[in-house]
């Protein structure tokens, strides 16, 4: 069974330029997942997908290998989906099963890409998800007047021990079969294995603020033992 993990690593980020090769705690961003991939020893091999000469190098750098995308499949509103199959396609042609890995994930851990890659026996995709910290069915929307409202009336008396948890993805991998990703299976749908992840080991990295907040937790996770600087 060869398996390979995929990368998505574009250059153009805009509300953290170049966040993919930014310092975080010193160390190229990009570094830290490629890390828990090699760690896992999962993979035959570990490849970024980017559009940008410089991330392809700081791979390299990690141990990983790059591809090149074309320039359609690097906007902004070009979804993972694509260049996962754009890269099977192209420079994998006999992995059996591909783990897309988020490039600006420096929680990710060996051992959530293995306890993912045990999810996906029997399904199509494994996704890591966590869970909402508050009901969902309860979340205020401000109005037109600037006044509180309800996304869900009916559960304003509603005890949030009676409402189902609900999740989001985490955001650090995707596992899924070779053939589920080149079909037209939906990656949040019913043959789709969920990977619960700790909350603390969850943070979006989209804006500066994120990136702050990121590097707090990465210190307190190290000291405590539960995350490894590559």
């Amino acid at each position: 069974m060869t398996r390979i993990a995929i990368l998505p690593a574009r250059g153009g980020s805009k509300r953290i330029p170049r966040k993919n090769v930014k310092p975080f705690l010193g160390i190229p961003m990009l570094h830290w997942p490629i890390a828990a991939a090699r760690a896992s020893g999962l993979f035959d091999r570990i490849l970024v997908s980017t559009d940008d000469v410089g991330i392809a190098d700081t791979a390299r750098a990690a141990g990983a290998e790059a591809l090149i995308r074309p320039a359609h499949l690097a906007d902004d509103r070009t979804g993972v989906v694509p260049v996962v199959q754009h890269a099977l396609a192209e420079a994998a042609p006999d992995a059996e099963e591909a783990c897309l890995v988020y490039a600006t994930a420096p929680f990710l851990r060996a051992v959530d890409l293995t306890r993912g890659h045990e999810a996906l026996q029997g399904a199509s995709f494994a996704l890591s998800v966590t869970s909402f910290p508050f009901p969902v069915q309860r979340a205020l929307r401000r109005t037109a007047e600037g006044r509180v409202a309800m996304f869900q009336p009916e559960h304003a008396q509603t005890r949030s021990q009676d409402l189902p948890e609900a999740f989001h993805d985490a955001a650090l991998f995707a596992w899924g079969t070779r053939a589920a990703w080149l079909s037209d299976r939906p990656l949040y749908g019913p043959d789709t294995a969920m990977v619960d992840i700790p909350r603390h080991l969850v943070q979006d990295v989209d804006t500066p603020e994120d990136w702050t907040r990121a590097e707090y937790m990465a210190r307190a996770l190290i000291d405590a033992g539960e995350i490894a600087a590559p």
